[in-house]
């Protein structure tokens, strides 16, 4: 499976369970560290935990197992590594601090309005 395959699960599973602000970077060219990175929010930690229950579960059918989940019990900001995908839900705080889009901002925005419910 590609890592834009990853991607679009990974994107699907965070919008049926309403992540809020999605947004898909293609890091390729300015990261080693993945091809793709997400960016999202959650009103509460209760979705922050559904959302990457439903990421994790349908990575998993999917033949993809995370490499690493880290800060699940934090409430602010859960990282999951998909290995060539990085997707990071936070809590609105948290992610205007860390500001990753900026951090970013060379990269270029995957157009994934066709995969989400708008």
């Amino acid at each position: 499976m590609d890592s834009q395959e990853i991607l679009k699960i990974a994107v699907q599973a965070a919008d049926e369970k309403r992540a809020e602000e999605i947004t898909a970077l293609d890091v390729r060219e300015v990261s080693l560290l993945a091809d793709y990175f997400v960016v999202l929010q959650a009103a509460s930690k209760r979705q922050m935990d559904a959302i990457l229950d439903n990421i994790l579960e349908k990575e998993e059918l999917a033949g993809v197992i995370a490499k690493h989940v880290e800060g699940k019990n934090s409430g602010k900001w859960i990282l999951i590594d998909l290995g060539d995908v990085v997707v990071n839900v936070f809590n609105p705080e948290e992610r205007a601090y860390y500001n990753l889009e900026k951090l970013w901002s060379d990269a270029k925005n995957v157009q994934i309005a066709d995969w989400i419910d708008a």
